[in-house]
């Protein structure tokens, strides 16, 4: 991601096509679009997929959703309950987006790359296409935040998927403000600003082209 449009990013926020590493080519004519949410409280927090939803409205795009997010809960939690496996084999959704926690030490990589592995599997069979949604360490280990990008870029580069680096955003932000609004009261979960943030980045990196 260029300096440039770094700053696009940050003083008019409008995203654009602009991720440096390869992005899918999400060309749709469909307006209506089913998406499946699978995470923690980092999704449920102010209501991401409705944020979403609304901003792809903008865009004259319809997104229906469901969100199955519990909290403290990683990719191999929901894994391991069975209920994500059954939806995906619905065949409703348009794209599975997946979410866990920083992850950016080993065993978060770990599951990010091997339980990413048995996600994208279920969704090829389903005709779906998995995406990883790029979260933020919490501000007490933000010397970690690198390794969560590129933990993510990683998992979803191997697992050839749809990668919504929103993590990367905020820190580009951060970095350049030295201003934390997008974080929270504890110091982890979004205010209401970093969620709209990083639905403005998944609606861009989703949908639009």
């Amino acid at each position: 991601m260029s300096k440039l449009k770094i700053l696009f990013y940050l003083l008019i926020v409008s995203f654009s096509d602009s991720y440096s590493q390869q992005k899918f080519s999400n060309n749709t004519s469909k307006t209506d679009i089913s998406v499946l949410f699978i995470g923690n409280s980092l999704t449920y927090t102010n209501n991401l997929p409705e944020l979403i939803k609304k901003n792809a409205k903008l865009h004259g795009i319809e997104i229906d959703f469901k969100m199955i997010a519990f909290p403290n809960y990683a990719i191999i939690d929901h894994w391991k309950d069975g209920e994500v496996q059954k939806l995906i084999a619905s065949k409703k959704y348009d794209f599975v987006i997946i979410q866990q926690g920083p992850s950016s030490q080993n065993n978060g990589r770990y599951m990010l790359i091997d339980y990413g592995k048995k996600y994208d599997s279920i969704c090829k069979l389903n005709n779906t296409k998995l995406c990883f949604f790029m979260v933020w360490p919490s501000l007490n280990y933000y010397h970690t935040f690198d390794g969560v990008i590129k933990n993510h870029k990683d998992a979803a580069s191997i697992n050839n998927s749809i990668l919504l680096p929103v993590g990367e955003v905020w820190k580009d932000y951060f970095d350049r403000t030295d201003d934390f609004k997008y974080y929270g009261s504890d110091g982890f979960h979004p205010t209401l600003e970093g969620s709209k943030i990083a639905a403005k980045v998944i609606v861009d990196y989703l949908l639009l082209d």
